[in-house]
């Protein structure tokens, strides 16, 4: 079949439009810079042999290759400018509304060669802008807008917040890019005083280093890496990959740096570990939200950090990019926390790491390279209910007491019990709070030792409280009670309430009986009663038959009775004598006596 003109022109424009990075190709290949494994001028030499030998783009075709490189992310016609970071429409219109602007002047580049129309070193431009730089060295404090400034009487090109720290790691690359008798040009050297008109020099480089720590690659630059990497020049910038190289290549071996977790445990090597306390939750509660917690920096050089995260732990701060401003001390603020479940009880942790990337190692112990990571664990307890019982081994959610009869008047007795919270889950089970006690019965004649208990009294897991009860025996009669424990979890995220347990107690108060060893009812107690006790001794017992004390026996208890009694009133039997041993003595026969009886019954 026979294509139309219209369909080949399709295709082939679709093939000649360059492959764009995603957002998780931004990163370099694994193994991109294992040989710049140095430091100093070592690193430096390292860098360039893994960059030069780039394929060359020509300065014409950098128009068509700017339209992608600097594409608006958030349009895929436009372009972002340099220093303004103005959305521009992408179509090159032969310099109208933007140019190519040589972020190394191409009148500071020497002999020139690749590096004027080197990529990382071009950008898209107003044309009116690129006029007013001209080939300004660059300069001034962070934190102004672009354009014409004096810096120390020098006038400088301010490159705009939004590219300060961008432009900086641009002109890193071009030194090492364009460093040595290969780099296909002048040998590039960024200064910072000195003669820096000379060609193939360009400043300030204290102030690049200041930008390059203040702004840190942001998605618009590492794209851009990625895309010069991918489809044009297949080299990429290691100051963008890796920012930390800075201070070795262009400073010094001396990084005072040292980075430590406010609060936490600080090591020689200048290690900290932070416990960080997310508290305790019942299974099935929300997890707590994340703590802030801080990051500080000693010493007055800047560097990079990263942060990284392990198990459940979670972080605002990630990644490697991450810096502290040269010529200050400082700290962050970093969120921390978990994501987890709590369907399930036990420890649930994480651990949110900081690395202090700097290479440098001659600062001191603790100091640069040699600064140790610091590690903050995060930690959350999530327990299992409580768990109300009367005993301690098994779960027992009723306890009933018989305190038996008691006396009228008597002593009131006494009734020692404990309330237990069992342990569901070693470790990690809730505390136990009783709500409330509700009695309902003869609440009148009981009384207990148990009131509610929460907050700092909570009864914690595997541990019991000791209560006691007691009846009073202030009026006869039989009496019960019930009381109702209502309890629940101590006071945290997923308490339930637990329902309730029962405590019954009974009892009888007794009358006291009335002594009384007037056996025959004449008003007196003497021989007669006495011959009545002898009479009933071991049979049916009533006060007939001398049962004085009412406990259903005639015995020798009732004899001594009616000894104690005796002569009460006047006796109308004269002539029985006075009690005496011998009277003890024959009822203990006929104690002997009855019993054989029985017996032989």
């Amino acid at each position: 079949m026979r294509s139309s003109p219209l369909l080949l022109a399709v295709v082939c424009a679709l093939v000649s439009i360059p492959r764009l990075a995603t957002a998780q190709s931004y990163d370099p290949p694994a193994n991109y810079y294992a040989t710049a494994t140095g430091t100093g001028a070592t690193l430096k030499s390292q860098l360039h042999d893994v960059i030069d030998n780039n394929t060359v783009i020509s300065y014409d075709g950098a128009r068509t290759a700017l339209q992608v490189t600097d594409r608006d992310p958030n349009n895929a016609n436009r372009i972002l400018l340099v220093y303004n970071r103005v959305s521009n429409t992408a179509a090159w219109d032969n310099a109208a509304t933007w140019n190519r602007e040589h972020t190394w002047p191409e009148s500071r580049l020497g002999s020139g060669g690749r590096a004027v129309s080197d990529l990382f070193n071009l950008r898209a431009s107003t044309t009116q802008v690129n006029s007013d730089r001209g080939n300004l060295h660059f300069g001034g404090a962070f934190g102004q807008t672009f354009g014409v400034k004096s810096d120390g009487g020098t006038t400088v090109w301010y490159p705009g917040d939004a590219d300060a720290g961008m432009i900086a790691r641009q002109e890193f690359y071009m030194a090492v890019r364009y460093d040595g008798a290969d780099s296909g040009t002048s040998d590039l050297e960024l200064v910072s005083t000195g003669n820096t008109s000379t060609a193939a020099r360009l400043g300030n480089l204290t102030r690049m280093i200041e930008w390059h720590y203040a702004a840190v690659p942001d998605s618009f630059e590492r794209r851009r890496n990625q895309v010069i990497y991918d489809d044009y020049q297949h080299n990429r910038n290691p100051f963008t990959d890796r920012p930390e190289y800075v201070w070795s290549i262009f400073m010094n071996q001396t990084n005072d740096s040292s980075l430590s977790f406010q609060g936490g445990t600080n090591g020689a090597d200048g290690s900290s570990a932070l416990a960080v306390d997310m508290g305790r939750v019942i299974v099935g509660g929300a997890v707590p939200a994340a703590k802030s917690i801080t990051l500080n920096k000693a010493g007055l050089n800047g560097t990079y950090y990263s942060v990284t995260t392990a198990g459940a732990a979670t972080s605002t701060v990630s990644g490697r990019y991450n810096a502290f401003n040269t010529g200050v001390t400082g700290s962050r603020s970093i969120n921390v926390g978990l994501t987890t479940s709590t369907a399930a009880a036990g420890l649930k942790t994480g651990t949110v790491t900081v690395d202090n990337l700097d290479v440098t190692t001659a600062g001191g112990a603790g100091r640069g390279g040699n600064d140790a990571n610091d590690v903050a664990t995060v930690n959350l307890s999530v327990l299992s209910h409580a768990n109300p019982s009367f005993a301690a081994g098994n779960d027992a959610n009723s306890l009933t007491y018989d305190f038996g009869t008691i006396s009228l008047g008597g002593p009131a007795p006494t009734f020692a019990f404990s309330l237990f919270n069992l342990e569901a889950t070693a470790g990690y089970t809730a505390g136990l709070d009783l709500d409330a006690i509700l009695g309902s019965g003869d609440t009148a004649a009981f009384s207990t030792t148990l009131a509610p208990f929460q907050g700092a009294a909570t009864l914690a897991a595997g541990a019991g409280y000791g209560f006691t009860a007691s009846m009073n025996t202030l009026a006869p009669g039989a009496f019960s009670v019930t009381y109702s424990l209502n309890f629940s979890d101590e006071n945290l995220s997923g308490a339930t309430s637990l329902g309730s347990m029962s405590l019954t107690l009974s009892g009888v108060v007794s009358a006291a009986p009335v002594e009384n060893a007037d056996f025959n009812g004449d008003g007196f107690v003497d021989g007669a009663d006495f011959l009545s006790w002898q009479r009933g001794f071991g049979g049916s017992a009533s006060l007939a038959t001398g049962d004085a004390n009412g406990d259903g026996l005639v015995d020798a208890a009732d004899l001594a009775i009616w000894q104690t009694q005796y002569g009460s009133g006047a006796s109308p039997v004269a002539a029985v004598p006075e009690p005496a041993a011998c009277c003890l003595a024959l009822a203990a026969g006929l104690a002997v006596t009855a019993v054989r009886r029985r017996r032989a019954a």
